[in-house]
């Protein structure tokens, strides 16, 4: 019997979380189906799936959730494409039943394309390349993710060297001021006053 986890999820798990759903949601399948396969791969149930992805993941895919969305309607356009176009040709064709040269052309414009279509893609090649490109996006999330985590180091380290360099500005500047007033006090120190001949001489205080 399986058991259950209920520790915390790490970012290799969130990861894993946001390709599947990223998956499911692109191929037109639910994210409930995409949480009970996270939840098998993970020995984790589909509601804490479920939640983890609504409560945290998802706010970090918006850009990959729309994304995904898109590739879902252009692929479901492309299969409908594929599957009406020989079928509209043909319509075509039988319903012009008058044995005229334009019927004639239609029927020829019918074989013509079929032989296309013969020799296009197989829909075996055209999944395995949709496969390939999912793979490619997904690649391509991750390298931004960890570009991201580079960017958001790079930003703090620059955070930690300006306070560096404004503490240091503050302490030079606290110097100076003191310098400034040793000098003032060593100038209040000195005082003037007649030697019997009438001449002023500086006394120390």
């Amino acid at each position: 019997m399986t058991t259950t986890r209920q520790d915390a999820w790490t970012q290799d798990e969130d990861l894993l979380l946001a390709e599947i759903v990223l998956r499911h949601i692109r191929e037109g399948e639910t994210q409930l189906a995409a949480f009970e396969e996270v939840g098998r791969k993970l020995s984790r149930t589909a509601a804490a799936c479920g939640f983890r992805w609504n409560s945290h993941v998802r706010k970090q895919y918006k850009t990959g959730i729309e994304l995904a969305k898109k590739q879902r309607k252009e692929l479901r356009k492309a299969v409908q494409e594929e599957v009406s176009e020989p079928k509209k040709v043909l319509m075509e064709a039988i319903d012009d039943t008058t044995p005229s040269a334009s019927s004639k052309n239609t029927i020829k414009e019918l074989i013509t394309f079929l032989q296309q279509y013969e020799d296009a893609p197989s829909l075996k090649e055209v999944e395995a390349e949709n496969k390939r490109l999912k793979q490619i996006i997904v690649d391509l999330e991750t390298k931004v993710k960890v570009l991201e985590q580079e960017k958001n180091s790079l930003m703090k380290n620059l955070e930690i060297m300006e306070e560096d360099y404004h503490a240091l500005i503050e302490i030079m500047d606290r110097a100076r001021k003191m310098v400034i007033l040793q000098e003032d006090e060593r100038n209040r120190k000195v005082k003037f006053q007649m030697d019997k001949n009438g001449n002023l001489e500086r006394v120390e205080k």
